[in-house]
């Protein structure tokens, strides 16, 4: 049997009503009355913190409201609003059904996102991954980016808080790796490549997962040049069911990273319980690392465990001579940084 939240996005319909807007203060409803006003849009006083407005689209009435900042965060934090529909009446309790206008503008970024997701207006740029010792292209992270109406770039950051606020992120974060695998094919790699995946998002790897393993094999990717990377580990309470998860992909004969090795209280002990292939340490710790004692100590750490357990150890973050050379000195096979190549959407294919 399908599962509904696999396949269905939710929707926000852009509707008409009546819209119950209540203030925390007098003034908040007076820059309202202002705007309403300027706006020639319908309204009525109910008292001095509280206004009735007659409503032709609501969301887009939203995205106005937010898009002109006549009020800041905090001012829109205290500005309550509750929408009903032409035929919905009035009663008290519908009052719990109130949310406030910065709710409401994530609400927007919700909406946004599902269309982007829909749309297929996702797209993948690509960080070179470098084998130390032979001075070669490894593979590439592949890092999604959002396509806006106007062709510009929506950053990861911005794409993830949406996803985040609108309890999407299972639906992008699929997409992103669907989306990754597409774009690889696309560009002819044949190098490993490094898919990032959020393992919060995923409850049961075998269900979740399904779509994306079957893209890999309908792409033919030979699975051992696909690398799934865990990405906000330390947001991970069960460690038991991220395990269940890599072990998936392994089953499947796809190698596993784990990400921002190193910034974490409980990194070693992930790595010993989760055996990745792959461990990245993290960029904090490799900063300037070739003059920071402490670091030093981590990295060694880092890479004492892994080298006894067979892990690949991949140093993110380099931007200098100074600090590439400390690493590949201590024992790091790969590395990751601005010192090798920034993402684009083009893969860099030499060094």
């Amino acid at each position: 049997m399908a599962c509904q939240k696999c396949q269905s996005i939710p929707r926000v319909e852009d509707e008409n009503g009546t819209l119950l807007v209540s203030c925390s203060v007098s003034e908040l409803a007076d820059k309202m009355v202002q705007y309403l006003s300027k706006n020639g849009i319908a309204f009525e006083v109910e008292d001095e913190q509280t206004l009735w407005v007659q409503v032709k689209g609501f969301l887009s009435m939203l995205e106005d409201l937010c898009s002109t900042c006549f009020l800041s965060k905090v001012e829109r934090e205290g500005v309550s609003l509750l929408f009903l529909q032409n035929s919905e009446i009035f009663t008290a309790t519908k009052l719990t059904r109130m949310k406030t206008m910065q709710q409401y503008k994530d609400l927007i970024g919700t909406k946004k996102l599902a269309s982007i997701i829909e749309n297929g207006a996702l797209t993948t740029h690509f960080q070179p991954i470098i084998d130390i010792k032979s001075n070669t292209i490894y593979g590439y992270e592949s890092l999604a980016r959002g396509v806006d109406e106007d062709n510009s770039l929506i950053s990861p950051d911005k794409l993830f808080s949406w996803a985040r606020e609108g309890d999407m992120l299972f639906y992008l974060d699929r997409a992103c790796r669907e989306t990754s695998l597409k774009t690889a094919a696309v560009k002819n790699i044949h190098s490993k490549v490094f898919i990032n995946f959020i393992p919060t998002a995923i409850y049961d790897p075998a269900h979740c997962l399904k779509s994306t393993v079957q893209w890999a094999k309908q792409l033919d990717f030979d699975p051992r040049n696909i690398i799934f990377e865990v990405i906000e580990s330390d947001y991970v309470e069960d460690l038991d069911h991220l395990k269940r998860i890599l072990e998936f992909y392994k089953s499947q004969g796809f190698m596993v990273a784990l990400d921002d090795v190193g910034s974490g209280y409980s990194s070693l002990n992930m790595i010993a319980k989760l055996l990745p292939n792959i461990v990245k340490i993290d960029r904090a710790i490799i900063d300037g690392i070739d003059t920071n004692s402490v670091n030093q100590s981590i990295f060694r750490a880092i890479t004492q465990i892994a080298k006894e357990n067979g892990i690949i150890v991949l140093a993110e973050g380099i931007e200098r001579a100074e600090e590439l050379a400390f690493c590949a000195k201590e024992g790091a096979d790969l590395a990751q940084g601005y010192y090798f190549g920034k993402p684009s959407a083009e893969p860099r294919r030499k060094i």
